[in-house]
């Protein structure tokens, strides 16, 4: 048996031909592996098979965080370029942020056309924070100048496209700087689809920061920590879960996202409704209260993504599941094909 706290135990080979670029003209139109925790089995799918697999009464979690233009391109002082990534709203008009580049100090950033930010000298994480003079036409700017933030493994700029295909199609609530992007299969036929069948939706919110990226670069995973990210769950998505627990009907949950944040706000009880910043870690050796069922994508090898379907289903079967895709060539991370624990 494998050292499940070690950060190699997390790796895998990927051929990089598999990182999807690019989305799917149809978002329905992926495939979806299926994995049966209760036989081992795996089985090869398309998404739009999903609703056979779900049962009257089932109650299915959505995260409605909305993606928006994050990343912001300007000038210091001196000319040169510099990019700042909004990271969450601290106050109105001031936000925590990363700086890609040299930025000494305190310095003013330019980003075209009078729109500027003041930009503070770093804490202690490297970590700043830009504040914009007051406006109403704040969020207008932002998203005439800013750029959907892809992740890292998309190699190419945003296009105009992405500001819609980097998106759920519920997505309601602006906060995060990637998407919750399990969620991206669905169209709102399939939802309608789901809901003729008797399956309850309900809503909770988690916006994504830059620790969905951040690399574990500790040897041991238990010494790794994730980065706060702010969630909540309303009193009419606590209640219809807590009833469908308590009938023993199942919670299925779309995406990683939706699993922190319903097991953040697990008790005894059940769930408590409200806000908080999570910084709750999910490995192997983990319980789940709150989830039955899981939607999700493939995830980067030695990511905290990987160690959560890893708690859920079993080590052995999803490293078997991902040498598996690889095999059949299944398309990776977020623009990439689905997966269903079952």
């Amino acid at each position: 048996m494998p050292d499940l706290t070690k950060i190699s135990t997390y790796d895998y080979d990927l051929d990089e031909s598999l990182i999807a670029q690019y989305p799917l003209a149809d978002r329905s139109s992926s495939r979806l592996m299926v994995i049966d925790r209760r036989d081992q089995s795996i089985r090869h799918q398309q998404f739009t098979d999903i609703v056979q697999y779900f049962n009257r009464g089932d109650v299915l979690v959505l995260n409605t965080s909305k993606v928006f233009p994050a990343r912001l391109f300007g000038k210091k002082g001196n000319g040169n370029p510099i990019e700042v990534l909004l990271m969450y709203e601290i106050r109105p008009y001031r936000w925590k942020c990363m700086v890609g580049g040299r930025l000494q100090g305190r310095q003013t950033v330019d980003f075209g056309d009078g729109f500027m930010g003041e930009v503070s000298a770093p804490d202690p994480d490297g970590f700043r924070e830009i504040e914009f003079p007051s406006s109403s036409d704040f969020w207008s700017l932002i998203y005439q100048k800013g750029h959907v933030p892809l992740p890292p493994y998309i190699k190419r700029d945003d296009e105009n496209k992405d500001h819609n295909t980097y998106q759920t199609v519920y997505a309601s609530e602006t906060g995060s700087i990637a998407a919750p992007t399990a969620g991206f299969h669905f169209t709102e036929e399939i939802l309608t689809q789901l809901r003729s069948q008797g399956i309850e939706i309900c809503e909770v919110v988690l916006h994504i920061g830059p620790g969905t990226f951040k690399p574990v670069k500790v040897d041991r995973i238990t010494d790794h920590k994730m980065h706060a990210e702010y969630c909540t769950i309303r009193d009419p998505s606590a209640v219809l879960i807590n009833r469908a627990k308590n009938e023993g009907r199942r919670i299925i949950a779309v995406g990683t996202t939706s699993v922190r944040t319903l097991e953040s706000f697990a008790t005894p009880e059940g769930i408590v409704p409200g806000s908080m910043w999570t910084e709750l870690f999910i490995y192997p050796g983990k319980q789940f209260r709150i989830v039955d069922a899981l939607i999700t994508n493939f995830h980067l090898p030695r990511s905290t993504l990987l160690m959560l379907v890893s708690a859920y289903a079993g080590y052995d079967l999803i490293m078997r599941a991902y040498r598996k895709a690889v095999e059949e060539r299944y398309r990776f991370f977020s623009y990439g094909d689905a997966m269903l624990i079952i």
